[in-house]
């Protein structure tokens, strides 16, 4: 009877395990396409293109904020790649669009919705890692 109730409860657990494992799987490749974003958009305010240029013109504090943005987005795109730092990392970008996009909204204009999109993905991530700050 013993046998039973270990076989049973050998189950359970191979399904609570397979459950997790894809839990991980979803997590690690959401972090792995939002780093892939931030590096992609920290490289292009890195190397000056022009659109970058003109909206941080437009924003008129200067082009040094320019870089602090992409210092930002840059490293907290590979902290999201690091386990341990993961959650300071989405949580360091939920700040960065937040301010983008109020940014968008009241000063430059055009579409908030990509940093809408990439502030809420980085909220998830921070939210999903939140018991390891």
């Amino acid at each position: 009877m013993t046998t039973l109730f270990s076989a049973a409860a050998t189950v359970d657990r191979t399904q609570d395990i397979a459950r997790v494992s894809n839990g991980r799987v979803v997590l690690w490749v959401g972090q792995f396409v939002i780093a892939a974003a931030f590096l992609m958009a920290g490289g292009s305010k890195f190397a000056g293109a022009p659109a970058m240029v003109q909206m941080f013109d437009a924003i008129g504090i200067g082009q040094w904020f320019r870089y602090v943005t992409a210092t930002i987005e840059v490293g907290s795109a590979i902290a999201l790649l690091v386990p341990s730092l993961a959650p300071y990392g989405a949580a360091a970008l939920v700040a960065t669009m937040t301010g983008a996009v109020a940014t968008h909204l009241f000063i430059v204009g055009g579409s908030p919705l990509p940093a809408l999109v990439l502030g809420a993905g980085s909220a998830a991530i921070a939210w999903f890692r939140r018991d390891q700050f």
